[in-house]
């Protein structure tokens, strides 16, 4: 049997106003527990909430940079249920007239290979508090569950896609896709590790060919693109392995243990009806005109989407390359600066997105806190260009600028001596000398037929290069020993 995975997404994105989405209070993350909950937050009676204009601004923004429909008239409802960290017993949300309507959104999961995924709405909403447990303990030794209400009115906004993903792969396609136009507009920071971008993932499967959805189980809240990935390809094993012993998947909400690997039952999955979802009578409708929306169109900057087709159009990459030079503002106006210097957007792309992107990987550190800025970078691929360097030595100058052994290319090329010979001469005496140190191989080269000696020839180039440092012409190398071997 052959199954097909389905799934659908529920992203949570923290909004990067100064106050709370009904109140005035702080969202500054890392303060101490319960400092940042007003009364508002934690609707003591008396109260009564004003909306935040920053939250609907940065709503039409998403709503615009993925080409929805906004919703002219939207209207916030009680979404009623118990737990512990909503103070309220209910939250304020968004259901039958969301802010955001359909829309779509383009991923490349797998270099070539297009996908488009539908958004199905996104709303406003606000943000419960934090459970916090196995953190306290009482007289006893007893673990208690403490509450902190500092993210209680935190302002949201969620995009709910359609069940549009076959795979772990285009899940995580998709969301580092809604994560790239966040943050370029400007509208979060994306920080998952903060919680300022927080997934619940809705799985599901079925027999290849078949229409109707399976049962499907929702895990929530993963904080990562690598737990993302983990979590819905352990669900969608655990769902088949289920069925095919005989098995039935319940429809329930499920936790992802990224220690184990596994997702455990949490509770069962509520329905629409479960929440009693009626308008909020503390809150009029927002109404917007075309005024309003066209005023924020016309602030709206490059997005990756148009970024990728300039960098594909005006500077001849890939597709694949523009979508991964596009995918953050920092990268991409990284590389821009790296090109301006030097001039040449391939070789740019070329060192951004294999030296300089190995050795952040390797280090742990994002593009804002590479040692080698921009220019340095660029001023390096200008010594490649005009061959005051070849590449081997450049790679030598890279690994000192990240180790901050020099203030620039140049300093460190005089400093090391690695500025390339390209002395016909020079480079000539060197080849003699290599080739007379070597008569057994030069005997085998010149007896080997014409189709072997490609490979053959190698061995001599880098004996020649090992005899220079580095600091010969491959170019001229190549040439002067062809001529000398016949």
């Amino acid at each position: 049997m052959e199954w097909e995975a389905v799934i659908g997404l529920e992203i949570h994105v923290q909004l990067a106003t100064q106050s709370k989405i009904f109140s005035g209070a702080s969202i500054a993350f890392g303060s101490e527990p319960n400092t940042q909950a007003c009364a508002v937050d934690l609707g003591l009676p008396g109260i009564l909430p004003v909306l935040n204009e920053s939250a609907v601004e940065m709503a039409v923004k998403f709503g615009l940079g993925i080409e929805a429909e906004i919703g002219k008239k939207s209207v916030f409802e009680r979404k009623n249920y118990f737990y512990p960290d909503l103070p309220k017993g209910y939250q304020t949300t968004q259901n039958d007239l969301p802010i955001v309507g359909p829309g779509i959104i383009e991923v490349e999961p797998e270099e070539g290979k297009i996908r488009q995924i539908r958004i199905h709405h996104a709303h406003l909403e606000e943000d419960a508090g934090k459970s916090l447990h196995e953190t306290y303990f009482d007289e006893s030794g007893h673990g208690m569950t403490g509450i902190d209400l500092n993210r209680a009115g935190t302002p949201l906004l969620e995009i709910v896609s359609e069940p549009d993903m076959r795979s772990a792969k285009e899940a995580v396609a998709y969301i580092k896709a809604i994560h790239s136009i966040v943050t370029y507009l400007g509208i979060s920071d994306g920080n998952m590790s903060e919680g300022s971008m927080r997934c619940d993932a809705n799985v599901s499967v079925r027999l290849k060919g078949e229409e109707k959805y399976g049962t499907r189980a929702e895990i929530k809240n993963i904080n990562s693109f690598k737990f993302i990935e983990k979590a819905i390809n352990h669900e969608i094993e655990r769902q088949i392995e289920l069925i095919e012993d005989g098995g039935k998947v319940v429809q329930e909400t499920r936790l992802y243990d990224p220690d184990k690997n596994e997702t455990r039952s949490m509770r069962s999955k509520e329905e629409a009806n479960d929440y009693r979802y009626f308008p909020c009578p503390d809150l009029l409708p927002v109404v917007l005109d075309e005024a309003y929306i066209e005023h924020i169109q016309a602030e709206m900057p490059e997005l990756p989407k148009q970024k990728k087709q300039r960098f594909v159009d005006e500077m001849g990459l890939s597709s694949y390359d523009a979508g991964v030079l596009s995918a953050t503002r920092p990268m991409a106006e990284y590389f821009e600066q790296v090109k301006e210097r030097c001039g040449d957007a391939k070789q740019a792309a070329n060192w951004v997105m294999g030296e300089l992107s190995g050795q952040m990987n390797k280090d742990g550190v994002e593009i804002e806190q590479s040692p080698v800025s921009a220019e340095q970078l660029g001023d390096l691929i200008s010594r490649i260009i005009d061959k005051t360097i070849n590449g081997k030595a450049a790679k030598q100058v890279f690994a000192a600028l990240w180790a901050g052994e020099g203030a620039s290319a140049d300093e460190i090329i005089e400093a090391k001596g690695l500025k390339q010979v390209t002395d016909t001469g020079a480079i000539a005496a060197v080849v003699d000398e290599v080739l007379a140190n070597n008569p057994q191989q030069v005997e085998q080269y010149q007896a080997a037929p014409e189709d072997k000696r490609g490979k053959m020839v190698g061995f001599f180039v880098g004996q020649v290069m090992k005899a220079s440092k580095g600091t010969a012409n491959p170019q001229m190398v190549n040439q002067l020993l062809k001529e000398k071997l016949g």
